[in-house]
């Protein structure tokens, strides 16, 4: 309890004559709300700071407040789950043979990164860590990102940027590569026995599933807090 109001989790806490800490319903409530917004680790700064602002309007005693920033909270989770959906659909048309690309002549490694808007050391990380390989010109050994490398990018690309981790993404195109292209979506969202260490961008899909029902239960308690402080029957300190 110290240490949370230490961290500005919890309000100021008065003292009785005799030195003791006067705890109230006050701080009951921010502890509740507390413990619930960090009972995870929340995957993202994004995400975090948004929790974080519904208990700093909590212990501003701006309830209202919190209810507002709950709200956002939940949009925010939803906002990145439809992304990390949308992502995913990309992927399994992609998957099913559905073309990704057309670019009409292969490109060197500077095109290709302006072109899907990333940088050239991005690109030789992706081939590096195996996501993609690239073909060499054979007449001057340098890379070659034709149509089939550039779709193959593009949905490397809304991935990383939708949340999945690289491992995640590895992953999924390992099995791909293996002639399965059922069950991705499965794939992305978990990691194989031997990854001992995993992160919750390595299974997002769940992580954000979580992360909104996190975010409903939030809502729940803030508005439970509004509604017993307005109650006339049970008037709290």
């Amino acid at each position: 309890m110290r240490r949370y109001v230490e961290w500005g989790l919890l309000p100021p806490v008065e003292r009785a004559p005799n030195g003791y800490r006067l705890f109230t319903q006050r701080h009951l409530d921010c502890l509740r709300l507390a413990r619930m917004i960090y009972s995870d680790t929340y995957p993202g700064r994004a995400i975090r700071q948004s929790g974080g602002r519904i208990l700093q309007s909590a212990v501003a005693d701006d309830w209202g407040g919190a209810l507002e920033h709950a709200y956002a909270h939940l949009a925010l989770v939803q906002a990145e789950r439809a992304q990390a959906e949308t992502a995913v659909r990309l992927l399994e048309r992609w998957a099913s043979g559905a073309g990704a690309d057309a670019t009409a002549h292969p490109l060197p490694i500077g095109q290709a990164a302006r072109l899907l808007g990333v940088t050239i050391d991005m690109l030789r990380n992706w081939e590096r860590n195996g996501l993609v390989r690239i073909p060499r010109n054979v007449r001057n050994g340098y890379r070659s990102y034709g149509p089939a490398e550039i779709g193959r990018l593009r949905v490397i690309r809304m991935l990383n940027r939708a949340g999945y981790s690289q491992m995640a993404i590895l992953r999924m195109l390992l099995q791909l590569d293996r002639g399965a292209t059922t069950d991705l979506r499965h794939s992305l969202d978990t990691p194989a026995p031997d990854e001992d260490v995993y992160t919750a961008s390595d299974r997002w899909l769940s992580t954000l599933a979580d992360q909104e029902q996190l975010a409903l239960r939030v809502i729940a308690l803030v508005e439970e807090v509004i509604a017993a402080r307005t109650s006339p029957r049970s008037p709290r300190p």
